[in-house]
């Protein structure tokens, strides 16, 4: 080890010391970010009433972690139930699912504050900022609940309904204070019929966070799901992406070993800069070698072409969109079936008939016994890249 790397070595070492004794001396920062995660327990997680939530829904609750869309493909022939959404970005898809389920006499329950202007259009609202002001209370227009009221006082979201239809309900109302005198009122929670089934949209969705469930000081936000029926209710509390264990997260997650992980990749790469520009030599030019792929994929077409074995070429272009199939929509080819061509309808957006026809021209390239034409190799072609543009 020579002295120059000896004079790094003990810099750096110096550097985490002096951060470490800053550190020590640092009082903690508390996390004000809006995360809605039910893993923390910073003021604005959903930890508690994660642990609560089965208490609240009298042990009737089940947590999923996947995809309402991915849920529902499992359980299509579920009985009327309640759903609960917070403030989560749903695909297109999955809430086809959930209209679906509410048409035929399942309920929602959904807090946010955001949403896509297609699902505003067809439910029949419109989100507007109600105030600028740092606090106002939440309170409900039922006679009978009207005296459960939520103070907001920590970064609201100040959002509520307008445009909204004749026929939707209005259950919750944001309520200014000025001098101690009521200046305005706003919708912030409603009712909208919908089929069978009801949609409960609540603009707030910070009533479930650890600060305000620790701090309320009444029953509002029991009486905002006593609006839901006593029944099972499916909470999608994550998309399908797994949580992930990996060291780095721990590592990240804490602001101490985050600032020192970066301070330690930053020392690597000074360190590595100056050492390569001392001893680094000349590197010699290399020719890329020429990529012949096109070359190839020529040769074997023309010989498949002068062979005239359509049936072989057939069976290869079945196993290419199959694959296509599963690496790029994620659906199981195993079984080509009512099923498969359901998700492959459902994926693309294509005609049904017109996948039925490529699908059955598939199964007969695979058929080694199957009499095979020039037109059907074509038609299949041809039905191959409708699908798949």
């Amino acid at each position: 080890m020579n002295k120059s790397f000896k004079i790094y070595i003990l810099i750096f070492i110096l550097i985490l010391i002096t951060v470490g004794l800053f550190q020590l001396g640092k009082k903690p920062v508390l996390d004000w970010r809006k995360n809605y995660d039910v893993d923390k327990k910073t003021p604005f997680g959903l930890y508690i009433f994660n642990q609560e939530s089965r208490d609240l829904f009298n042990k009737k609750l089940e947590k999923v972690r996947v995809s309402p869309y991915n849920y529902y493909e499992e359980n299509y022939e579920k009985k009327p139930h309640n759903i609960l959404v917070i403030q989560k970005e749903l695909d297109d898809v999955s809430w086809e699912y959930i209209m679906y389920e509410v048409s035929n006499g399942s309920d929602v329950m959904w807090f946010t504050d955001k949403t896509t202007a297609p699902l505003r259009d067809t439910l029949g609202f419109r989100f507007k900022t109600v105030s600028f002001e740092s606090n106002y209370y939440l309170q409900l227009t039922d006679k009978k609940l009207s005296n459960h009221r939520l103070f907001i006082d920590k970064l609201p979201d100040n959002k509520g309904f307008s445009y909204i239809r004749n026929d939707i309900e209005v259950l919750g109302k944001t309520l200014h204070k000025e001098n101690n005198n009521r200046s305005s009122i706003n919708a912030n929670f409603i009712k909208v019929n919908f089929g069978k089934g009801h949609f409960y949209i609540h603009s707030e969705p910070l009533i479930l966070t650890n600060y305000y469930l620790l701090n309320s000081k009444n029953k509002y936000i029991e009486s905002v799901f006593s609006y839901l029926p006593d029944r099972e209710t499916i909470w999608f509390m994550e998309n399908d992406a797994p949580l992930s264990m990996s060291p780095m997260r721990f590592i990240l997650s804490s602001q101490p070993l985050k600032y020192a992980c970066y301070l330690l990749l930053l020392g690597l790469i000074i360190f590595v800069f100056f050492n390569a520009k001392r001893k680094q030599r000349i590197v010699p030019v290399t020719e890329p070698l020429k990529n012949t792929s096109v070359e190839f994929i020529r040769s074997i077409g023309n010989l498949y072409l002068q062979e005239g074995d359509f049936h072989e070429m057939m069976a290869k272009k079945a196993q290419f969109f199959l694959s296509k199939v599963r690496m790029d929509l994620l659906i199981d080819t195993q079984n080509l079936d009512e099923q498969f061509i359901h998700k492959l309808h459902l994926k693309t957006g294509k005609n049904i008939e017109l996948i039925k026809q490529a699908v059955e021209l598939v199964q007969k390239g695979q058929n080694p016994y199957a009499s095979v034409m020039k037109e059907d190799l074509i038609r299949m072609n041809q039905l191959i890249d409708q699908i798949l543009k």
